[in-house]
């Protein structure tokens, strides 16, 4: 017969015994435990004293949940006994990212690289710089850009880059170039590039919302006190 000792309220530790070996000693600490009986059906029928035991043996919770030893010395002594938290993972809570408390952060597209600009802003929209960041949680920042109109490209981009969008019609294609798609809406361009750069789905399109992108040197949004975005890239703005 195998035995099995149960204990919903403590931690478990599977021993293999002998049932000769199962002592008074070895009674879990616990006193509510459920004790369980199976026939072993894996010993040979002829020798019945080469049957395997194997025994469950509790630990109490008081005792498991304690920070190891060789740990201690970094606890006081009233926190040396209470949870092992080197053994939680952290995950923000919907107190952690607030949208009323996130930061506000304000750019100026001019003459900046539109690739390199994009980068930086995609990184503070999900959160990068932060310690807590995580990818699956919106804990960025909200970015407004200023001037679009007059952000750049670098090489032969303004005639080579191509926007290309669909009516959803057949032959609805429309194809235009950088330098027209900046003579008619400028704020397409960077909204463009940010996007893709957030993750594809919903919390990507949660995400794009943080970006405000305008047209010459005013925003709607002095209320927020936006401060300057810190840009740590020395090649983003463009050589003249």
């Amino acid at each position: 017969m195998a035995a099995a000792i149960l204990c919903p309220t403590a931690s478990m530790r599977l021993l293999p015994s002998s049932s000769s070996s199962y002592s008074s000693t070895h009674k879990p600490s616990v006193s509510s435990c459920l004790v369980l009986k199976k026939k072993n059906n894996f010993s040979s029928p002829t020798s019945s004293s080469s049957r395997s035991c194997f025994r469950v043996h509790c630990v109490s919770q008081e005792v498991a949940d304690r920070v190891p030893l060789d740990q201690r010395w970094m606890f006081e002594q009233s926190e040396a006994g209470g949870p092992d938290i080197w053994n939680k993972t952290w995950y923000p809570k919907a107190e952690d990212h607030i949208n009323t408390e996130k930061p506000w952060y304000i750019v100026d597209a001019q003459d900046l690289i539109l690739g390199r600009l994009a980068s930086t802003i995609a990184i503070y929209i999900r959160g990068k710089n932060l310690p807590t960041f995580t990818p699956s949680v919106d804990m960025g920042a909200f970015i407004i850009v200023v001037n679009a109109e007059k952000v750049a490209v670098s090489g032969k981009k303004r005639t080579q880059k191509l926007y290309r969008r669909h009516s959803g019609r057949p032959g609805g294609m429309t194809v235009e170039t950088f330098d027209q798609l900046q003579k008619r809406i400028p704020e397409r361009i960077v909204e463009h590039a940010v996007r893709g750069m957030l993750p594809k789905g919903r919390l990507g399109r949660r995400l794009f919302h943080h970006l405000k992108v305008y047209t010459g040197p005013t925003h709607p949004h002095e209320a927020q006190k936006p401060v300057e975005l810190p840009i740590r890239d020395k090649r983003i703005r463009k050589e003249t």
